[in-house]
């Protein structure tokens, strides 16, 4: 029914992720090469045509919406008044760290983890403090002895929980999510989980909202949410937080706010109530056409390029690849495989933990430009 085999050229379109030199293949940045789904497209032309794009409330069908989705899709019913409305996920990490913490305070993460994190923490005076997953047999588990450790530290503030995972796509189960919740309850940790790749799992596969485990999860935590990631509209900065405890969640509504994060833009709600209430199909087609994605890479690398391992995903467009075999410098290989070949990949050495062997390889693309990708990148390793 949805077309994803369709090339769109986006050069001179001022993305991010394209704008690099011309016969360079960028598989890297988090964005999709993908139309959106077509009913958002009709909702914001609907918007666009009405000619007036003054100030922008926030209605009540907007939190209509995200309550509709994540109980129809997850089981999990979100409150009204535990919403509040947000430009970006990382803008929001960024604020709650800011009103939460006092500088030189650690915040734990769970590495290697998507890079942006340290900035939210750097940048704002405290220290990250790494819980490195443990990898072994081709997969990662955390080390809970350690995360315990960590988290006992009087310096601790706050816990950033990345669920489903970026980069490794695991999906952290019920039993998981518990222990995190009680560790971090028991040493006054407050955990901030970043949900936003969450729709993005594999066929038959689903994640569990932290929040929904149990009433101590609940209680800790600040979930972000939002529909970009899933339905590439990023560039519309269009998301959420949800916040069950009231206390909490004032303090959250005040850093929001005074970081003026808090007001849409004139095609935020409209696109973000379009995807919620009409875009479960092009999502089941979506999911189906990347995991097709994910095991062309698997099988591909697996014969014909030896030298790297592809790690399971299930959850994320993301492929973390193990380069271990063939270096212990990420950066200075991905630079080579673009120099040679035109591939843009990211290395995995700014997301800490073992990452310095890996490299990530965005999927969410056309057939024909993952086969190129593919071909690029035996070329190199021939």
């Amino acid at each position: 029914m949805y077309e994803f085999d369709k090339v769109i050229d986006r050069r001179g379109t001022y993305a991010s992720k394209w704008d690099i030199p011309e016969g360079e293949l960028p598989m890297w940045v988090a964005d999709m090469d993908f139309e959106t789904a077509p009913e958002i497209l009709s909702a914001m032309r609907g918007r666009l045509e009405h000619g007036i794009f003054g100030y922008t409330d926030i209605p009540e069908r907007w939190y209509e919406a995200y309550i509709s989705w994540w109980e129809r899709r997850y089981g999990f019913r979100i409150q009204k008044p535990w919403l509040v409305f947000c430009t970006g996920v990382i803008p929001a990490i960024s604020s709650v760290v800011r009103k939460l913490t006092t500088p030189n305070e650690k915040v734990v993460i769970q590495t290697p983890v998507y890079h942006v994190f340290f900035n939210s923490i750097l940048n704002n005076g405290c220290r990250a403090e790494e819980n490195r997953l443990v990898y072994e047999n081709g997969s990662y588990r955390i080390d809970l002895e350690d995360l315990e450790k960590k988290l006992a530290d009087p310096q601790t503030t706050l816990m950033i929980l990345c669920n489903p995972h970026n980069p490794t796509g695991m999906i952290w189960d019920r039993e998981t999510l518990s222990t995190i919740g009680e560790l971090c309850a028991k040493h006054n940790v407050t955990v901030i989980s970043d949900e936003i790749h969450c729709d993005l799992t594999a066929p038959g596969r689903t994640y569990i909202p932290f929040a929904s485990v149990s009433k101590t999860c609940a209680r800790i935590s600040i979930t972000c949410i939002a529909p970009t990631k899933t339905f590439n509209i990023a560039g519309l900065k269009t998301a959420a937080v949800s916040v069950p405890d009231a206390a909490l969640r004032h303090k959250v509504w005040r850093a929001l706010n005074t970081d003026e994060v808090a007001e849409p833009n004139v095609f935020a709600v409209t696109a973000a109530i379009a995807a919620y209430e009409k875009g479960d199909g092009w999502l089941e087609e979506l999911r189906a056409y990347v995991h097709a994605n994910k095991q062309t890479v698997t099988e591909t690398v697996a014969e014909k390029i030896p030298e790297l391992t592809v790690l399971p995903s299930e959850a994320t467009y993301l492929l973390w690849i193990d380069c271990t075999k063939v270096t212990d410098d990420s950066h200075d290989l991905a630079k080579k495989i673009r120099k040679e070949t035109g591939l843009y990949l990211s290395e995995g050495k700014s997301f800490g933990g073992n990452g310095n062997g890996f490299l990530r390889m965005n999927v969410a693309c056309p057939k024909e430009l993952l086969h190129e990708g593919l071909k690029r990148l035996e070329r190199y390793f021939a």
